[in-house]
């Protein structure tokens, strides 16, 4: 059940619109706020940290929304529990204070939003404050200064707690700005790309942490640190030209990696683009493309019946949620709502909303390893696979499958026995015989070059593969050449479309094809060594897209031990699209292979070490 007035009667247009939609936000969480206290509790289940911790981290993620409002003229409704709960929650006289930190504390997250709202809107709120009182924020907040942090995007919160004190005439470590600052640089892969740490993925973190922060120094901080701020500005520059692409017309955005909870900040830098002024899209550009991700994730049933947000991606789904997922964590996504901080007549509120711009069909983007495809009504992108150090929940779904859409999502695995629980889509996945599956995981040797992507992984310690991935016009080729010391059933899967209505299944030798009035997936088996194609339905709630049970066109087979060559061609998007006719030959030459359709051709030389 979605809150009509969140969803159905906001336009999301123009200025009023988004801060009504801002107001009613918060305003469904303001039920569950207590007297006298510092926190908001939402729900019974949390996070690793606790729900102690979880709470605090409620109330403190509603301030990015809170902070835009101020900044930008307005008040939220029940504006002094917000200024109470700050004055109680960092009073270590108060019941409620929110303690003393600990090395890698949750906590530390949470105190930049306090750093922003001191930025933006510090006059407003510490009005409110005695003296004794804003020394005790202060203090609060200055604990981020020395305390171990992951080694990560972790180091902007410092960083923005103290930007906050510089704006609000607080004592102000500069030194510590320098020491976060050249942590980061250590994992600065160029052209406007991070890594979430050193040898971690390149994900949203990428965007809605390193770059929205990054924006926000440069805004902020440009007249004291200029040369660090115009190279900021350069690297967004750099940047944006990569992750527009990651946007479908509709205004959906890629479902990929971890933190997919916070939902719309898959579009925060798009706002912090427009709040620094970064000239890379004209406004217009910029506003459609903030507007129509808010407008797509309003049509999306992600509340409760309450009205307050869920934890899950497109509908509430605890199953995908990582550890690190509490009843308020969603609320980052109010990150994006940093464009209410611009006033009413600047060049963003003023422009007229449009289009995105003209962009190539394919988009490889090296540093990342991805290749985005842009066919008609299905973005969808190409990757090499991440592993996530942290090996947080279902990872090897959310980095791991060949390809992620945002028509089609992706589906998180249920259990290892049985296929249908095994999250086929997108995958090859492999079994001993003993209905126990796995897939790629740890991905080596890793290039993205020529609109290619090679990989080489290993599903077990004697079986090793090496996988090629291409677009070729709205087909996936996929490649993989298995040398295996093991007998082996395989399993390899397209995209899952949703099993209402059911789909019209044609399977046999050689490929499978699912069809329904407004889908079409189907895999083909180009391989001298045929599989045979079958339909695999999944439990309910493992697509991130839909909660029905999903349908994967899956092609399957059998490997003794020794070497082979698989070779498939995905498809999906519309049904009156779709023209299995159309399906690329595939020619093998010794080491070589040519892939052949009406429009065009590629020749893949199968070699690894030529891919290095």
């Amino acid at each position: 059940m979605q809150p009509e007035n969140i969803t159905l009667l906001n336009p999301l247009k123009s200025r009023n619109d988004v801060q009504l939609l801002v107001q009613e936000l918060l305003g469904a969480v303001t039920p569950f706020f207590k007297n006298d206290a510092s926190r908001v509790d939402l729900a019974n289940f949390t996070a690793h940290y606790g729900q102690h911790i979880a709470n605090m981290e409620t109330f403190s993620r509603l301030l990015w929304g809170v902070t835009p409002l101020l900044a930008g003229g307005s008040e939220p409704q029940q504006f002094s529990f917000y200024i109470q709960a700050i004055k109680n929650g960092t009073s270590p006289q108060h019941a409620d204070y929110w303690g003393e930190v600990a090395p890698y504390d949750q906590r530390i997250v949470e105190m930049a939003a306090y750093g922003l709202l001191l930025a933006l809107a510090g006059d407003t709120v510490l009005a409110h404050f005695s003296e004794t009182e804003k020394e005790n924020l202060w203090r609060w907040l200055k604990q981020s200064e020395e305390q171990a942090i992951p080694d990560n995007n972790w180091h902007f919160f410092p960083i923005l707690v103290q930007v906050g004190f510089h704006h609000a005439g607080m004592e102000t470590n500069f030194q510590a700005l320098e020491k976060h600052f050249a942590a980061m640089e250590a994992y600065y892969l160029g052209d406007g790309w991070y890594s979430d740490g050193p040898g971690r993925p390149r994900d949203y973190y990428i965007s809605m942490g390193f770059h929205f922060y990054g924006l926000i120094y440069l805004k902020l901080m440009a007249d004291i640190d200029p040369d660090r701020c115009a190279e900021l500005r350069q690297r967004a520059t750099l940047f944006a030209a990569d992750f527009i692409h990651f946007f479908a017309d509709d205004g959906a955005a890629i479902p990929f990696g971890r933190s997919l909870t916070y939902r719309f900040a898959q579009g925060a830098f798009w706002s912090a683009v427009a709040f620094a002024g970064l000239e890379v899209y004209s406004p217009g550009v910029v506003k459609g493309i903030v507007l129509r991700h808010l407008r797509w994730w309003l049509s999306q049933p992600l509340f409760d019946r309450d009205g307050v947000l869920s934890v899950g991606y497109s509908y509430p789904n605890l199953i995908m949620a990582e550890d690190y997922n509490a009843p308020g964590s969603p609320y980052w996504g109010m990150k994006t709502m940093l464009v209410l901080a611009l006033a009413g007549n600047d060049a963003f509120w003023q422009a007229d909303e449009l289009p995105l711009p003209e962009r190539a069909k394919q988009h490889s983007i090296p540093h990342a390893d991805q290749i985005l495809v842009h066919q008609r009504n299905h973005l969808w992108m190409l990757t090499s696979g991440q592993l996530e150090l942290n090996n947080f929940v279902n990872t090897e779904a959310k980095y791991c499958k060949f390809a992620y859409s945002t028509r089609y999502g992706f589906t998180v695995e249920r259990g290892r026995f049985g296929l249908s629980h095994a999250a086929a889509d997108s995958m090859l996945l492999l079994s001993e015989k003993d209905g126990y599956w796995r897939g790629r995981r740890d991905c080596r040797n890793v290039t993205t070059a020529d609109g290619m992507i090679y990989c080489r992984w290993q599903a077990w310690h004697d079986v090793t593969i090496d996988t090629w991935l291409m677009p070729l016009g709205d087909w996936q080729i996929r490649v993989h050449h298995v040398d295996t010391a093991r007998g082996l059933d395989t399993a390899e899967g397209g995209f899952s479309i949703p099993n209402r209505p059911l789909p019209e299944s044609q399977g046999g030798q050689g490929s499978c094809q699912l069809t329904t009035t407004t889908e079409a997936s189907a895999i083909f088996c180009l391989s001298p060594q045929t599989r045979r194609g079958e339909q695999v339905l999944t439990p309910p709630n493992s697509n991130l897209l839909f909660a029905e049970r999903a349908a994967v066109p899956v092609l399957h087979g059998e490997l003794t031990p020794g070497k082979h060559l698989l070779i498939s061609a995905v498809w999906a998007g519309n049904p009156d699209d779709f023209n299995a006719q159309s399906c690329p030959q595939a020619l093998i030459r010794d080491d070589a292979v040519r892939f052949v359709t009406a429009q065009e051709e590629r020749t893949l030389t199968l070699a690894p070490e030529n891919t290095q």
